[in-house]
């Protein structure tokens, strides 16, 4: 496996943060495929199969070009009464969801995959968010910072999102797009270079 940088399979500025947190060496490559759940479909199964098909969409891409190196995708849902939400469509849309999250407890559900040749792996983490109760002025406020629009669920718990959040029960780098824990190890697993190498081998 060519070990000396991945591709991120993603646009989201969250993840390139997170994964420049622990040291990996990476490029943005990012994966247009739908992203609808199927009828019926499980939020777990939802998130794993987009997750999946982003890495290999990328992987496949770079094939084509005759590059063969490891890609990492990844997908997270906001669930709240058995119903996926994704990001919001509009103002009213944005409005409608953070409402259904007030002062209630919701689930956030995130999957990592990684592809290469003879690679093909997917992890999941789940995780429980409670939101207090919020007033439709704090709601009508917080849909002006233009925020909610490209987030799951409708916010961002790693900015002003986070005067909402009373609770969390997880892992806060997988509600923001991406379980560090569990991608250091799936990295690690491959041999795919971290803050541990960058450290040993700094000059």
């Amino acid at each position: 496996m060519n070990r000396d940088f991945i591709y991120l399979a993603s646009a989201s500025p969250r993840r390139a943060a997170l994964l420049s947190q622990i040291g990996i060496d990476f490029q943005v490559f990012p994966a247009n495929i739908p992203e609808q759940p199927g009828c019926d479909e499980s939020p777990d199964g939802f998130v794993t199969r987009i997750a999946s098909e982003k890495a290999a969409a990328v992987f496949d891409a770079l094939h084509r070009r005759g590059e063969v190196r490891p890609v990492l995708g990844a997908d997270t849902a906001v669930v709240v009464d058995d119903r996926i939400l994704g990001k919001p469509e509009d103002r009213e849309d944005a409005l409608a969801m953070l409402k259904g999250l007030s002062g209630r407890t919701h689930e956030v559900f995130t999957a990592i995959a990684l592809r290469d040749r003879n690679v093909s792996e997917c992890c999941i983490t789940r995780n429980k968010v409670r939101f207090r109760a919020t007033t439709a002025r704090e709601r009508e406020a917080y849909c002006l910072t233009q925020e909610p629009f490209d987030k799951a669920g409708g916010y961002g718990i790693q900015s002003l999102g986070a005067v909402f959040i009373e609770h969390l029960e997880g892992s806060y780098s997988a509600v923001m797009g991406l379980p560090l824990f569990e991608t250091s190890q799936l990295l690690e697993r491959y041999q795919i270079p971290d803050w541990l190498f960058a450290a040993e081998h700094k000059r």
